[in-house]
C-alpha cells in the first residue's frame, strides 16, 4: 500500500472511531501536494486547492471570494500530524497572498478535540459547523406555515436579507453589495422550482421562512465526503423577524420542515450553522441537530500564523 493510501485508511478507521455517522476519509482533490515529518517518524501529508468564487456569484455571500483549503492526510494521527501540517500550510500562503478578500480553510470532523488546539494556535477560528439530524419527526405544526411560491419573491426575500444582515453583523458572512441583487435572483429559480420553502405567519404577516430542499447523496456525489449516501432533508436558511423571536415561530416552521421533507423521502436532515451565532447554536441543538463537520477559517488568509 502507497504512504497516501495508508494514510487514507487509517483516517477513514479513525474517522469511524470517532463519529458513526461520518463517511470514510475521501482522497484529497487535485491541488498542491504537502507533507510533513513527525517527531515519532512517521509522514502526514494533505492537498491546498485555491478555490475562486467569481464577482456577483451566490457563493460570495457567505465565503471570501478566494478560499485557500487544506485536505489533511492524517493517518491515525490528531494534534502532532494537524501541527506540523499547518505548519507547510503556512509557508504556502504567507508567501503568496495577502488578499483581503481570502481566507484559509481546514473542514475537520467536530468530535475530533486533539485538533482543536493547533488550529487555534495556527489562527484558525470554528466558523461554521455541518449539523445533522437523524431524526425522529413529531408532528407536522400548526395552520400558520405554508409553504412559499413566486408570488412570494418579496417577502421571502427581506426575511432571507434580514437573516443575511444579522450573519454579517456577527462577522461570519462577507458584506456584499450586490447581496440583494444575488439573493433575489437565486430564490426566484427557487420558488419557480417549487422547492421546499417555508413561511410562517400571524394573523396573515409573515414573521419567518425556511428555506428547504431534498438532495439524494451518492457515493460520488461531492457531499459523500461528509454525509453517508442516502436522500437528506437540507434546511438552507431560517429566519425569523426580530419581534417575533421567542414566540415558536422558528419552532412550528421546522416541524412542518421535518415532517415534510422526511415524507419526501429523507432519512435525515442537516444543515451549516455558525457557532459564534448566539441564537442560531441553541436553537438547532434544540431541534436535535449536532456538529458533525467544524469549518475553521483564517480571515483574511494573510493572518495564518
Amino acid at each position: 500500500m502507497n504512504p497516501a493510501a495508508s494514510l487514507l485508511a487509517a483516517q477513514s478507521t479513525r474517522y469511524e472511531w470517532l463519529d458513526p455517522l461520518l463517511p470514510p476519509a475521501a482522497v484529497p482533490p487535485d491541488g498542491r501536494v504537502l507533507a510533513a515529518a513527525l517527531r515519532r517518524g512517521d509522514r502526514v501529508g494533505g492537498v491546498v486547492v485555491l478555490a475562486e468564487h467569481e464577482q456577483g456569484s451566490a457563493s460570495t455571500l457567505w465565503s471570501p471570494r478566494y478560499v485557500w483549503e487544506l485536505y489533511p492526510l492524517l493517518g491515525d494521527s490528531a494534534a502532532d500530524g494537524m501541527e506540523a501540517l499547518l505548519r507547510e500550510l503556512h509557508r504556502v500562503v504567507d508567501s503568496t497572498t495577502r488578499d483581503p478578500d481570502a481566507a484559509c480553510l481546514v473542514t475537520w470532523p467536530s468530535r475530533d478535540a486533539a485538533a482543536s488546539g493547533p488550529l487555534l494556535r495556527h489562527g484558525f477560528v470554528p466558523l461554521s459547523v455541518l449539523a445533522v439530524r437523524p431524526g425522529p419527526v413529531g408532528p407536522p405544526g400548526r395552520a400558520s406555515v405554508r409553504q412559499a411560491g413566486p408570488a412570494d419573491l418579496e417577502t421571502v426575500l427581506d426575511l432571507e436579507l434580514a437573516e443575511l444582515a444579522y450573519s454579517t453583523e456577527l462577522g461570519v458572512t462577507p458584506r456584499r453589495a450586490d447581496a440583494a441583487a444575488i439573493r433575489r435572483a437565486s430564490l426566484a429559480r427557487c420558488l419557480d422550482a417549487g422547492e421546499p420553502v417555508w413561511l410562517a405567519e400571524r394573523d396573515g404577516v409573515p414573521v419567518g421562512v425556511a428555506h428547504c430542499r431534498l438532495i439524494d447523496v451518492t457515493t460520488t456525489a461531492p457531499l459523500a465526503t461528509r454525509l453517508r449516501p442516502g436522500r437528506w432533508g437540507y434546511v438552507n436558511s431560517v429566519s425569523v423577524l426580530a419581534t417575533a423571536r421567542g414566540t415558536g415561530v422558528g419552532r412550528e416552521l421546522m416541524a412542518v420542515a421535518h415532517h415534510e421533507l422526511h415524507a419526501a423521502g429523507a432519512t435525515a436532515t442537516f444543515l451549516y450553522q455558525h457557532p459564534v451565532n448566539p441564537l442560531s447554536s441553541v436553537f438547532w441543538a434544540r431541534q436535535g441537530y449536532r456538529p458533525l463537520w467544524t469549518g475553521w477559517e483564517v480571515r483574511p488568509a494573510g493572518a495564518l500564523r
